[in-house]
């Protein structure tokens, strides 16, 4: 059977959204555009979730136009006996630090080392914690014993702590600050995909595949997996902040990114001297730190509610 084809783009939006909102929708595009179309106004209708959107939005597009948008070398500064620890001015907008570079450049082209960090945590713990997850769920057993146990002790430890002591091991530096925070925020991922897996491992459609011949690993990646990624996207979504703290943490104890990158936890570190007289050397970077970490909490409230319908009643 043919599915019906969406409305032509001279159509009215109306009769667009009829077609998103069919009660019984032709094919899986439509099906999968309609889920999309309901859970965006769900997302829409949530104005705090709309401010972290925007704010998410705004880091990712500063981050990508950084050279536009600063046009000063974030990595050298000018003269010493003039530019040196200047105030917040027209020429200046952020003010400049004790090596006479400009603050407000600095804190733009931080943000691409800050959204390189989320996003490579991300790519690195989720599918760990997933694939931890889904398996001792789906096995149980010793597997289950096994892996849980292994999770155990990594949450026995505050995440800080742990990060420090993996990047004393490895060394200091922005590819090791990445590893190490990776490596201590998997856990709680696991547990979620394992309380997933638990809930579907017996249904009827997984036992309908298995008679089918499909081996344990295709049933985890193909029909497991996709089952546990909501949830899982709502916690990455929201340990993003963390993420972000733990690395300017990092970097505020010289074991993340090293001088002179702008990193925002650095750029704190070398502007806590000045804090009394030349606040805005250390305030700057805070500011951005607290702005962008609020937006990824009220980017995952507003997924939480839309992906997760047992938090939303």
């Amino acid at each position: 059977m043919t599915a019906p084809a969406p409305p032509a783009t001279s159509s009215s939006a109306g009769a667009l959204r009829a077609w998103l909102t069919a009660a019984e929708p032709g094919s899986r595009t439509q099906a999968r555009l309609g889920r999309f179309y309901v859970g965006w106004l769900s997302f829409r209708a949530n104005p705090l979730a709309m401010v972290g959107l925007a704010i998410v939005v705004a880091l990712v597009l500063v981050a990508i136009f950084a050279d536009v948008l600063a046009t000063r070398d974030p990595l050298i500064g000018g003269d010493l006996r003039t530019e040196r620890l200047l105030p917040p001015s027209a020429e200046f907008w952020f003010g400049t630090d004790n090596q006479a570079r400009d603050i407000y450049a600095r804190v733009v082209h931080g943000s691409r080392l800050t959204l390189l960090v989320v996003v490579l945590v991300s790519v690195i713990a989720t599918p760990i914690g997933v694939l931890v997850g889904t398996v001792s769920g789906y096995f149980g057993g010793i597997v289950d014993t096994v892996l849980m146990r292994i999770t155990d002790i990594f949450l026995a430890f505050p995440r800080l702590v742990l990060a420090l002591a993996f990047v004393s091991a490895l060394g200091p530096g922005i590819e090791n600050a990445v590893i190490a925070i990776a490596i201590t925020i998997w856990p709680p991922y696991a547990r979620i995909a394992r309380a997933e897996t638990l809930t579907v491992r017996n249904g009827d459609f997984i036992h309908a595949v298995r008679l089918q011949g499909a081996s344990s690993a295709r049933i985890i990646l193909r029909h497991v997996v996709p089952l546990c990624m909501s949830s899982v996207i709502v916690r990455v979504t929201l340990d993003m902040a963390g993420i972000i703290l733990t690395a300017a943490g990092l970097g505020f104890l010289g074991l993340g990114a090293q001088p002179p990158l702008p990193e925002w936890g650095a750029m704190i570190a070398a502007g806590r001297q000045y804090l009394i007289d030349q606040w805005w050397v250390a305030a700057m970077p805070g500011i951005a730190i607290f702005v962008v970490s609020l937006g990824f909490n009220l980017l995952g409230d507003g997924l939480r509610d839309v992906l997760d319908p047992k938090a939303a009643k």
